[in-house]
């Protein structure tokens, strides 16, 4: 109570906070404004009858289930942003203006943006086509004024959702896309608690004990793993300046453990619903296509496959999203411009290639990790014969890591006001 008040003290931080809530409380209400020309109560009963569309709602927010106008969620600018993450990797006049600073990062943001909305438009699409081709009737009378419509007012949609998100990172209280994705798994909860309660049985006591159980180790386990970090010791040499002394002092390099954080999972979670997604708009026709598209959903309907496939993937986008993000060649360059070095090794390569080891083996627990989490609700489901826990393992790691992240940028400012008053 008191850390509220003294955040409620601050009226920079006040106004912000309010601001952010605002903020997410008008993504809320969009999230409840459906489409024109849909069919809802045939959308919500299709989605609980498709495992694949429904784990997509639910990460959503539950914007999918009513069609809402910003049924897309901010998925088209995570893929672009992550497009352009590895664009920059390959394309050296992107990695220039990553090396610009500020004004090159903003023409990349740029790019970023732009990209979204053809992105946004084609997923769109995939959806409408999708839906079109159920059993139920979803999209009646789905005119082409109406198709070009329903097109518009989701890219719209998403690009209304960026824009939100970037207004609320402004405020310093958190990222603002991840914000929208926290929000969105939150609005989540109270109808899983009331679906919890509807179904309960006595006899069930002891299952839901396990669950809580579970969860509670789960949050601890990622606030450990995601706060883990090893400090590798680094020695600044002395230099002489005239007659004083410069230099001499003791540092640290943190290395974290999950350096990559929730990204490798939607990484994944794109890539593991696509084929299924891809097979569904084919399954109905007929020859070869149909019959491998009909193979291709019963494949992935197999949950060991399933997990298999997911646990892969994120364990492999960890190692892909961290070589990415980490180089290890500039750490070292830049701790021999510096004078740092490493005790007990040589500045330059052999600085690189334990600074390599070193976070290949970090990584290494991180992937696990992450892979663990991404599973973690297939396994409780094969143990216990429920669908309770569908995604809770990775809908925790976000909602924690974003609490945290929130946490720590409140603090900041708090800090920040402190000093200012002295």
């Amino acid at each position: 109570m008191e850390l509220l008040r003294r955040i409620w003290r601050v009226e920079d931080l006040r106004k912000s906070i309010l601001f952010v809530l605002s903020m997410l409380v008008l993504f809320r209400v969009a999230a409840h404004i459906p489409v024109p020309g849909i069919d809802v109560n045939n959308l919500r009963a299709f989605l609980e009858s498709n495992q694949i569309l429904g784990l997509l709602n639910v990460f959503s927010g539950g914007t999918l289930e009513n069609f809402s106008v910003v049924m897309l969620g901010v998925a088209p600018y995570i893929t672009s942003s992550i497009i352009f993450q590895l664009l920059q990797m390959v394309v050296p006049q992107l990695e220039e203006l990553k090396n610009e600073g500020e004004s090159g990062q903003a023409k990349i943001q740029m790019y970023t943006r732009l990209v979204s909305v053809p992105l946004a438009m084609l997923q769109a699409f995939g959806l409408i086509q999708l839906l079109g081709q159920s059993s139920v009737q979803i999209l009646p009378n789905m005119t082409t004024m109406l198709y070009v419509n329903v097109l518009l007012t989701t890219t719209a949609g998403t690009v209304f959702l960026m824009w939100i998100g970037e207004l609320i990172t402004e405020k310093r209280i958190g990222n603002g896309i991840s914000l929208l994705i926290f929000a969105g798994i939150i609005a989540a909860l109270p109808r899983a608690l009331q679906q919890a309660y509807l179904n309960y049985n006595p006899a069930d006591l002891m299952l839901y004990i396990m669950f809580a159980v579970v969860a509670l180790v789960t949050v601890v386990a990622v606030v450990f793993i995601n706060e883990g970090q090893r400090n590798i010791p680094v020695n600044y040499a002395k230099r002489m300046i005239g007659s004083r002394s410069f230099g001499g002092t003791q540092s640290s390099l943190p290395l974290r453990v999950n350096t990559a954080g929730v990204i490798p999972i939607i990484f994944a979670i794109s890539v593991v619903l696509f084929p299924p997604m891809l097979a569904q708009l084919f399954v109905n026709g007929t020859g070869t296509l149909a019959t491998i598209s009909a193979y291709t959903i019963t494949l992935f309907n197999n949950q060991v496959f399933y997990s298999l496939s997911y646990f892969i993937l994120v364990f492999g986008f960890t190692y892909f999203y961290t070589a990415v993000i980490f180089q290890p060649q500039k750490m070292a360059e830049n701790l021999q411009r510096q004078g740092g070095f490493i005790p007990g090794i040589r500045p330059g390569k052999e600085t690189e290639l334990y600074l390599g080891k070193v976070m290949s083996r970090l990584v290494f627990s991180g992937a696990s990790f992450l892979g663990l989490i991404a599973v973690l609700p297939f396994i409780l489901q094969a143990a216990t014969g429920t669908q309770t826990l569908a995604i809770g393992g990775t809908s925790l790691l976000i909602v924690v890591a974003v609490a945290i992240d929130i946490a720590k940028q409140i603090e900041s400012q708090l800090h920040v006001h402190e000093y200012d008053k002295v």
